[in-house]
């Protein structure tokens, strides 16, 4: 691995410099994290051990309670050795904000285990029925992002009662997030897709389940137990952070990666390497300053999020608007300079041997998550436009 944008170690403590000693070996077995189209379990067994998984756990549970750009900092840097070992941690650990809003017992219960791993789908793909001290769940969730390897998982689900489809107070529909052991779930083969391949984000499903009402969360009606700042954060802008810091980590690799290959690859008859050509200068140095913009538009949107969140009020329209619009800025900037890398890497690199062209299509799938995704622009927009904005959204 070349040079890597943060030091970890000394960002996350003995975590940080756990996760740290495993970059080699997540870098390494990036191709057969691919080809078995999941992170290896014993990987898995090994980042969870580490702590990779406890970011943002709530310090309560034995988590690290981390700051949004401090989690930010370290999940960039795993998806740098591979985007889809980014991409799973990612998705743990935002898994565990869900620890914040439940009591105590349960809470402890799911998450409570320092080496556990726990994962989910927040859109409510599922049906539950309240049956007055439990709910009645079954439906089948995409995108379970590193479902194999966890213990528990969440579930989104419409709630309804008596047959009717229960409403919050605005007349939309009312929904929670639901959490059931693995022992419980069918898995399906369903992940055959471009890029971030060893995610292993195939669809699970349940039938007639019963969940017990305290092992379930609204992300959009209830409060957090948990009164740390870092419940204050809005939990899209946390999962979209988590999207894009894996977007930034995986582009920044690609950069790095083919500015090596332009000072040491010569131009074909030329004997000159790349790096000497204007051309090819021309598109490091613009790829390099969008990136680096993208990096600091980003962290500084964070970091003004961050300030009202360790003050008395709600995060304000403004901060919770900036943040989503630097997510989806910064995983949009992230493909584009993948993009530039594949392409300056010519014919080498489309080969499936090439490190560019997965991060080239890792990069593209970052896109198209419903956190970072082009809508985003628009929902920005309107409130830079002073119009009329869901604020659950934000």
């Amino acid at each position: 691995m070349t040079g890597l944008q943060y030091d970890i170690g000394a960002i996350g403590g003995d975590t940080g410099v756990a996760i740290a000693k495993l970059l080699p070996e997540i870098a390494d077995r990036a191709t057969e994290t691919e080809q078995a189209r999941r992170l290896p379990a014993d990987l898995a067994a090994k980042m969870a051990e580490a702590g990779a998984f406890n970011l943002s756990k709530p310090a309560s549970l034995g988590g690290l309670e981390l700051p949004p750009l401090e989690f930010m900092q370290i999940i960039e840097t795993i998806a740098e050795a591979d985007a889809s070992a980014g991409w799973c941690a990612m998705i743990a650990v935002t898994s565990t904000l869900g620890a914040a809003y439940m009591d105590e017992k349960p809470a402890a219960d799911i998450f409570g285990p320092d080496d556990v791993i726990t994962g989910g789908v927040f859109a409510p793909m599922g049906k539950a029925e309240d049956k007055g001290d439990h709910y009645l769940l079954s439906g089948q969730w995409q995108w379970g992002s590193g479902s194999a390897n966890c213990s528990w998982l969440g579930g989104g689900a419409m709630i309804f009662k008596d047959g009717e489809l229960q409403k919050f107070d605005n007349g939309a529909p009312y929904h929670r997030m639901l959490f059931f052991p693995v022992a419980d779930v069918e898995f399906i083969d369903s992940w055959h897709v471009a890029g971030m391949k060893g995610t292993g984000s195939g669809d699970f499903s349940v039938k007639d389940l019963k969940i017990p009402k305290d092992r379930s969360v609204s992300f959009v009606a209830d409060r957090p137990r948990d009164t740390g700042a870092l419940y204050k954060f809005p939990l899209f802008g946390l999962l979209a952070l988590g999207v894009s810091s894996v977007a930034l980590g995986n582009a920044r690799a690609a950069l790095e990666e083919i500015k090596q290959v332009a000072i040491t690859k010569k131009t074909p008859g030329g004997g000159r390497s790349m790096a000497q050509r204007a051309t090819v200068q021309l598109d490091i140095a613009r790829a390099t300053a969008q990136l680096g913009g993208a990096f600091s538009f980003l962290e500084s949107a964070v970091g003004k999020a961050w300030q009202e969140a360790q003050g008395e009020g709600d995060i304000s329209v403004k901060a919770r608007s900036d943040l989503r619009l630097a997510c989806a800025h910064a995983t949009e900037v992230s493909a584009d300079v993948c993009k530039t890398a594949y392409t300056l890497g010519g014919g080498g690199a489309v080969y499936s041997s090439s490190s560019l062209q997965r991060r080239f299509r890792d990069a593209h799938v970052a896109t198209q998550h419903i956190a970072t995704a082009p809508a985003v622009f628009e929902l920005a927009g309107r409130t830079l436009l002073e119009q009329p904005v869901d604020m659950a959204m934000l």
